[in-house]
């Protein structure tokens, strides 16, 4: 039986992109010992870095001509724009976002789902669906905005 794919049907694509970056738990809002006690070690004073992963969903129809939700050469190449504004940096110093948000992975999933909705491909309709991070293999954090 062979079945078409309508263009109401509606279909998620991901890329998957990684950036490495510093930073250190600490809220303006708590004090020096609250901070400690809330953040432990990631709290230092020098910080601290990780190999961030991120996953950037996309949802949509599919295209009866391209047969694509999207180009996700187009994702991948806004991606790598986006993220080379982190790689490589402190955020807490080199981000203005994280001068006044503490740099958790969940406002960094926040942050890179404002960024991605700031732009020509993705700012004028719904197709980001959800942007995963995750700062080690076993925390991470989701966003849908």
């Amino acid at each position: 039986m062979e079945k078409k794919i309508t263009s109401d049907a509606l279909m998620r694509i991901s890329r998957i992109v990684t950036f490495n970056a510093a930073h250190r738990l600490h809220s303006k809002h708590l004090s020096e010992e609250e901070n400690k006690e809330l953040y432990g070690k990631c709290n230092r004073i020098n910080g601290h870095g990780h190999n961030y992963k991120v996953k950037v969903t996309l949802q949509g129809p599919v295209s009866p001509t391209t047969g694509l939700v999207a180009n996700l050469t187009d994702l991948k190449v806004l991606l790598k724009t986006i993220l080379e504004e982190l790689d490589h940096k402190n955020l807490d110093m080199d981000i203005a976002y994280f001068q006044d948000a503490v740099s958790s992975v969940e406002n960094i999933a926040m942050y890179l789902w404002m960024r991605l909705k700031e732009t020509e491909m993705l700012h004028d309709n719904s197709l980001l669906y959800k942007v995963k991070v995750w700062e080690t293999e076993l925390s991470m954090a989701s966003y849908r905005g």
